[in-house]
C-alpha cells in the first residue's frame, strides 16, 4: 500500500510543489469538461488499496472547484483506493458558517456533507474562517495553521526593528493577532469598525498606540480588500511607521488588486493557498509564500499515522 498525490484544476502548482517535497510523481489523471461544462475524471493509474490525497482548493471558481473535488472523490471511491483524503488547503463557503438571519443557508455545512457523502475519509484544511466547522465535519478533519510559515517571514522582514506591531484588523481577529503578536514577541492593536452591509466595512476607531510602530494587519481572507485598505489608511493617519499585511487566503476578488495598488500599505503578503492570477502576480505590492512544506509535511504524517499537531508545537 502507497501514497498518492492526485491534483484538479484548481492549483496544479501548489499539488505539483506538494509531489516534489515528498519526492514522488502526482498521480496521472483527466479532469475535464464536455463541451456543455459536464466535469469528467479519469484516473489513469490503479489506485486499488492506495492511500489517495486530493490537493483542491475551492477558491474562485467556487463551485466548479468543488463539484470537480466531489467528482474526483466518487472516482476513487470506485477504483477502490483505500482511503480518500480531501486536501482543501482553502475551504469555500466558509464564511457561510451561521445563520445571520431568518432563511438563510449554513452553507459551510452543506459542503462538509456534500464531501463526506461523496466519500472522503477524511479532510486536510488551513485556517478555517471558523473553527466551528471542523465540526461540521462527521469524519476527521485536521485544521492546519499557516501561522509559522509567516511568522517566520515576518521575522526575516522586521528583523533589527523593535518597534513592530501586530494589528488585527477587527475585534472577531484578536486571538489570532496575539498567536502572531506571541511568536514574534510584539504588542498588539484592533481596529474597531462597523460594517453597514456585506463588503462595505468603515474603520471607527483604533484601540492601542500605533504612532511610530511599524503595523502589521493579520487576517485569514482578504476578498474585495476594502477593510485592509481602509485599516491601513486609519493606522497611516494614526502615525504608524509603516503599514503591511499578512493573510493566509488571497481571495483578491473584484476591485482588490486596484485598492492595494493605491493603499497606504507597503506590502500584502499571502500563501498560495489559492492560485495567484496574473493581476496578482503583477502587483509589485503583493507577495506569496508557500504553505506546500506544511501541506506535505502534513500529508507525510496522515499517510504514516503519526502527530500533525506537533507541526505546531
Amino acid at each position: 500500500m502507497g501514497m498518492k498525490i492526485l491534483s484538479g484544476n484548481s492549483n496544479r502548482e501548489l499539488a505539483e510543489a506538494i509531489a516534489t517535497y515528498l519526492n514522488i510523481p502526482t498521480t496521472n489523471a483527466d479532469v475535464k469538461r464536455f463541451s456543455d461544462e459536464e466535469i469528467w475524471v479519469e484516473i489513469k493509474e490503479n489506485v486499488r488499496g492506495e492511500d489517495v490525497f486530493i490537493i483542491q482548493p475551492t477558491n474562485f471558481p467556487a463551485n466548479d472547484n468543488l463539484m470537480e473535488l466531489l467528482v474526483m472523490i466518487d472516482a476513487l471511491r470506485r477504483a477502490s483506493a483505500r482511503r480518500i483524503t480531501a486536501v482543501v488547503p482553502y475551504y469555500g463557503y466558509a464564511r457561510q458558517d451561521r445563520k445571520p438571519g431568518p432563511r438563510t443557508p449554513i452553507s459551510a455545512k452543506l459542503v462538509a456533507n456534500l464531501i463526506t457523502t461523496a466519500g472522503a475519509d477524511r479532510v486536510l484544511t488551513m485556517d478555517l474562517h471558523a473553527g466551528q466547522i471542523q465540526g461540521f465535519f462527521d469524519i476527521p478533519t485536521d485544521n492546519l495553521f499557516a501561522q509559522p510559515v509567516l511568522t517566520r517571514d515576518l521575522k526575516e522582514k522586521y528583523a533589527g526593528k523593535d518597534k513592530v506591531m501586530v494589528v488585527s484588523p477587527d475585534v472577531g481577529g484578536v486571538v489570532r493577532a496575539r498567536a502572531y503578536a506571541k511568536r514574534i514577541d510584539a504588542p498588539i492593536a484592533i481596529i474597531d469598525k462597523r460594517r453597514e452591509k456585506a463588503g462595505i466595512s468603515e474603520v471607527m476607531h483604533i484601540v492601542g498606540e500605533v504612532k511610530d510602530y511599524h503595523c502589521v494587519l493579520v487576517d485569514d481572507i482578504v476578498d474585495s480588500a476594502g477593510t485592509l485598505c481602509n485599516a491601513a489608511k486609519a493606522l497611516h493617519e494614526a502615525g504608524a511607521a509603516s503599514v503591511s499585511a499578512c493573510v493566509t487566503h488571497g481571495v483578491l476578488s473584484g476591485p482588490a488588486i486596484d485598492r492595494i495598488t493605491n493603499s497606504v500599505m507597503d506590502e500584502l503578503i499571502i500563501t498560495d493557498s489559492i492560485a495567484p492570477t496574473d493581476s496578482v502576480k503583477g502587483c509589485d505590492k503583493v507577495r506569496v509564500v508557500s504553505v506546500a512544506p506544511l501541506l506535505a509535511e502534513a500529508v507525510s504524517r496522515i499517510a504514516h499515522e503519526t502527530s500533525v499537531s506537533s507541526l505546531f508545537d
